[in-house]
């Protein structure tokens, strides 16, 4: 009697450990969001401050190293945090761009 309890809380522990394993593939590593959304942001705060500095100019009227960068990071921005991130956590990363560079930090 007592080996088939032993063999329960074998099986127990086992069937345990498994399932924890297959949560830990299957649901998304937070870290990653977390990295990519700070990616994100600084794409963002880059992009948005070059907008700023010329604020009543066409894409076409901007000098050409500004606008070969804002390029550079609008593919950025749609390849990497479009694609990659909810609707909502792009929301969150432009009102933060802006808050932070109104309120001056």
């Amino acid at each position: 009697m007592g080996s088939i309890l032993w063999v329960a809380i074998g099986i127990a522990i086992f069937t345990a450990l498994l399932g924890s394993f297959l949560f830990q593939f299957l649901i998304p590593n937070n870290s990653q969001i977390n990295a990519l959304e700070e990616k994100c942001e600084k794409i963002a705060k880059e992009g948005f401050q070059i907008h700023v500095m010329y604020p009543d100019l066409q894409p076409d009227q901007l000098p050409s190293g500004d606008l070969n960068r804002l390029t550079y990071l609008d593919e950025m921005w749609i390849n990497e945090c479009v694609s990659g991130l909810s609707a909502e956590s792009i929301f969150n990363i432009v009102q933060k761009v802006e808050h932070n560079f109104y309120s001056g930090q």
